[in-house]
């Protein structure tokens, strides 16, 4: 495996060429475990600065219809946390952009906190973000992470109090995830007002880069979220939705992807 990026490096990398970072999330093995590998090499292809992959969860309670959906078809086809860390090994292979974890809680106890966290690392995971881990009860979790040097990641939200921005980020490193809407995960038509307003108090508490997702699935919406000070925007819900609606054309999948994929980065240039 050559040097991995870390997220300084590449927030670095972005900001010289006067752009934010375009991260988008995919769920590992959805539709399969060949096909979703080729959309993630699509997705790299097409100007990813880092990328958000998923382990397919049953009740994956933060999340909306499209993803559920991808949990669904990638569990169908036999996704696990071991296949899941062989999907990020394969990664591995032909990029070495950050690569951040989204994962619910349960698969991480199951498996074992620091056994988690030490193969997180030693298969080229940068970060892992547990979407229903609190900070308040993320000792464990924050412990492995400074351990293995994975970034720990917290989601802040609008009704974030101050209080837990402070705690966030004394807890977090790599980035902040910034949910953009109340809610659970899915495309939106705009980006809210009060997204903006939270981007200002973050900074008032916290130095890392902001990274903002939940909601952001239009070139506008990037750019409305950089231009507003965020460092980077992730999009799930737009990719996974092109994966739903060309799950039997896979040639035209890809092209549907890359497309979209340049389109989002494209609205990063400032």
């Amino acid at each position: 495996m050559n040097k991995v990026e870390s997220y300084e490096e590449m927030f670095k990398r972005v900001q010289k060429k006067n752009e934010g970072a375009f991260v988008p999330f995919v769920v590992a093995g959805d539709p399969d475990f060949g096909t979703s590998l080729q959309i993630v090499q699509t997705l790299v292809n097409s100007g990813a600065d880092a990328l958000e992959i998923g382990f397919a969860f049953s009740d994956p309670i933060a999340d909306g219809p499209t993803v559920q959906d991808a949990d669904v078809r990638a569990l169908d086809e036999g996704m696990t946390t071991d296949r899941g860390f062989e999907f990020i090994r394969r990664i591995r292979e032909f990029t070495s952009i950050p690569i951040g974890l989204l994962v619910y809680y349960n698969l991480i106890y199951k498996r074992g906190v620091d056994r988690f966290y030490q193969e997180a690392h030693e298969n080229g995971i940068n970060a892992i973000l547990s979407a229903d881990l609190p900070p308040e009860e993320a000792e464990d979790a924050v412990k492995a992470a400074k351990k293995y040097g994975v970034d720990q990641i917290f989601l802040a939200a609008q009704t974030t109090t101050n209080q837990r921005l402070k705690k966030i980020s004394e807890f977090s490193s790599g980035f902040t995830y910034l949910v953009s809407v109340m809610g659970v995960t899915g495309a939106r038509k705009e980006v809210k007002t009060s997204t903006v307003d939270l981007i200002k108090r973050i900074r008032e508490h916290n130095e890392l880069p902001i990274m903002v997702g939940f909601g952001i699935s239009q070139p506008e919406h990037v750019q409305e979220v950089i231009l507003a000070g965020a460092e980077g925007a992730i999009v799930g819900s737009a990719i996974i939705d092109l994966i739903a609606e060309n799950l039997q054309d896979k040639e035209k999948m890809m092209v549907e992807i890359s497309k979209n994929a340049q389109k989002l980065k494209e609205a990063t240039k400032m």
